[in-house]
């Protein structure tokens, strides 16, 4: 599946738009906990675990999204974005959401 956060992919023309798709992922309080107690792992201002769980929430926020599409028989996604949010009480848990138009090439 083609993925683009431009409204249109050169040399593709859209046939049809199947409509609005999104994936969520959302990491809980002890996530952040865990990585603020291993303070060793923070080099130069930059956590390791803490990147690597944000890359996690994102891959599984956009697999989410593509599995939609594909139910909706889109072979691509336009106009993605991408969005993170804190949520829950005091700010313990970090929200990670996608969306964009399914399409089909023509």
């Amino acid at each position: 599946m083609l993925l683009s956060t431009t409204p249109t992919i050169e040399g593709k023309p859209i046939s049809d738009y199947r409509g609005v798709v999104v994936g969520e992922a959302i990491l809980g309080a002890n996530i952040f906990r865990d990585m603020f107690a291993n303070i060793r792992d923070i080099v130069g201002g930059r956590s390791g675990a803490y990147e690597k769980e944000m890359a996690n929430a994102r891959t599984i926020a956009f697999e989410e999204m593509q599995t939609r599409a594909t139910e909706l028989g889109a072979n691509a996604i336009v106009g993605i974005d991408i969005d993170y949010e804190v949520i829950g009480k005091d700010g313990s848990m970090m929200m990670v959401s996608v969306s964009g138009t399914a399409v089909t090439l023509g």
